[in-house]
């Protein structure tokens, strides 16, 4: 164990959360993949080794500094991108059953790669539009967690991601600088959603202190069934 991934475990280890060595074995191994393949293709700007242990592994992890992963089985993650963060939540918490959508085959191809890679079961990888996935029996109102990080504002996360939350789960947005503005934004389609304010978690990076925030949103009732609209929509005719 080096010193970048000594920082990394004791980061953790400060929130209860124990890394093993073959879980340590599966981030560098993620690391590694991430940087080969983005030499192919575009998935990410930060490949510095230190950057990506920090603004992506440690970052993604931060939401079960918030929500109790025992208390989680089914989690979705929309919009993964490069997999986070589905792939270090589910590194961290082997039981997580994690589905991962995202509408660039060439990501879930590199997922798909990632996975067998590093040796991970109970990951689904769908390559699909959030809107149409989020209309078939088994996705809708279907998981305990959903997630998106930095994937659009809130009006628009909210219909990308409450039809995927079963009644009683919760939806994780997880972001950048202050959301109170979106939130305040996102009102209507909350309720519209039948979403539910819960908290707004603020907090910093180690290192370089970065500002981010973890907006958790309560499901109060089934997705109405016009929701959510066609492809493109929620995004050009945001619920506002």
């Amino acid at each position: 164990m080096d010193n970048i991934q000594k920082a990394f475990v004791d980061r953790l280890q400060e929130h209860g959360i124990t890394v093993t060595e073959e879980q340590l074995h599966q981030f560098e191994s993620y690391y590694e993949i991430l940087v080969e393949w983005n030499e192919k293709m575009n998935l990410t700007g930060i490949t510095e080794r230190e950057q990506v242990y920090t603004k992506h592994f440690y970052d993604s992890i931060t939401l079960a500094f918030y929500v109790d992963m025992a208390e989680v089985s089914t989690m979705a993650d929309i919009g993964s991108g490069a997999g986070f963060p589905g792939i270090p939540l589910k590194i961290c918490f082997p039981h997580l059953k994690l589905t991962i959508v995202d509408s660039l085959n060439k990501r879930i191809n590199f997922l798909k790669h990632v996975v067998d890679s590093i040796g991970l079961s109970g990951v689904e990888l769908i390559h699909g539009r959030a809107e149409e996935v989020a209309r078939k029996q088994g996705y809708r109102d279907g998981f305990d967690l959903v997630t998106a990080r930095a994937v659009a504002r809130m009006a628009v996360l909210n219909e990308f991601c409450l039809p995927f939350t079963k009644v009683g789960g919760r939806f994780a947005a997880m972001k950048g600088s202050d959301p109170a503005p979106e939130v305040k934004e996102a009102g209507r389609s909350l309720k519209e959603l039948r979403g539910e304010l819960d908290t707004i978690h603020s907090f910093s990076l180690p290192i370089e202190e970065s500002d981010r925030h973890i907006v958790i949103i309560g499901k109060k009732g089934a997705t109405p069934s016009k929701y959510p609209r066609k492809a493109g929509t929620a995004t050009k005719t945001p619920i506002i």
